[in-house]
């Protein structure tokens, strides 16, 4: 949960919002944005969770060129009341938590350029719309947004921020979810991604563990490259009710006498889904 800027520059409002300016897209940069929905959505079935799918297609965000927000947001906000509102940038902690908790997704309205087509740094708006938004649709996954939000308020007076990025990070940004088909991408990290839809699933590198709420709040994780472990939740019922059930405080402060745990690590209580063999991990460090 990074940030840029320290204040919102002048276009924006006290908030951090800005117009979308969804006028001013190019013809290349709305044909690239179709280039990307069309390789993912033609990869993903199969691949991500039903419930992700059936988001794109009740949201219409097949309809060609890059999403206009306010008519995406009128869609959503008759499904679960939650609206996509554009941000300049990646925006202090407090501000994407206080919109959060109001069932308001933060969105970076530019578009990476043709070279940065596989992988870039900073999340756009192919990342923030069509990997964040779709599962929006979903009562249940919006529930836990707004749940996360809230508790990342909260998490503020405790000095735990770092702790809660982690379930943020290992959730809604690379999560698996087991269904009665297999393991199923939900991640928007990873439903944005050609590479990583392939490597989540299929590779024999990473750990793919059971989801538990004390074990990802202390598992450090990676920025800069595919992932090491994998947590795999059983539902996203069950990922609210643990949220909601959970008195973060007291936990925080158990936390704080036990030590992070490094990114490939299985201990003896975890339910080991796939042991990885961290090869593609190993791999990279050899070639840093």
């Amino acid at each position: 949960m990074s940030h840029v800027l320290d204040a919102p520059p002048p276009e924006a409002a006290a908030d951090w919002t800005i117009p979308q300016g969804w006028e001013h897209y190019t013809r290349a940069e709305h044909d690239l944005w179709d280039q990307l929905f069309r390789r993912q959505a033609k990869l993903l079935p199969g691949r991500a969770v039903p419930e992700y799918l059936a988001g794109l297609d009740v949201l219409r965000m097949a309809d060609g060129g890059i999403p206009n927000f306010e008519a995406l947001s009128e869609r959503l906000m008759a499904l679960t009341g939650w609206q996509v509102v554009a941000v300049p940038g990646l925006v202090p902690d407090a501000v994407f938590f206080e919109h959060l908790a109001n069932r308001r997704f933060v969105a970076g309205n530019f578009l990476r350029t043709p070279e940065q087509i596989d992988y870039l740094e900073e999340p756009d708006v192919f990342h923030d719309v069509f990997g964040h938004v779709p599962l929006l649709a979903n009562p249940v996954f919006a529930d836990y947004m707004q749940a996360y939000g809230e508790g990342g308020l909260r998490s503020m007076q405790f000095g735990a921020l770092h702790k809660l990025a982690r379930l943020y990070w290992y959730t809604v940004e690379f999560g698996l979810i087991d269904t009665a088909d297999g393991l199923r991408i939900y991640g928007a990290g990873i439903v944005s991604s050609k590479g990583e839809s392939l490597f989540a699933l299929d590779d024999p590198s990473p750990n793919r563990l059971g989801f538990s709420l004390r074990r990802v709040l202390r598992t450090k994780y990676r920025i800069d490259d595919f992932q090491q472990t994998y947590f795999v939740i059983p539902g996203f019922e069950a990922l609210l009710q643990r949220t909601l059930e959970t008195d973060f405080a007291p936990l925080y402060a158990e936390l704080e006498t036990l030590p992070d745990l490094e990114i490939e690590t299985i201990l003896p209580t975890d339910r080991v889904i796939t042991r990885g063999t961290q090869a593609y991990a190993r791999g990279s460090a050899a070639g840093a």
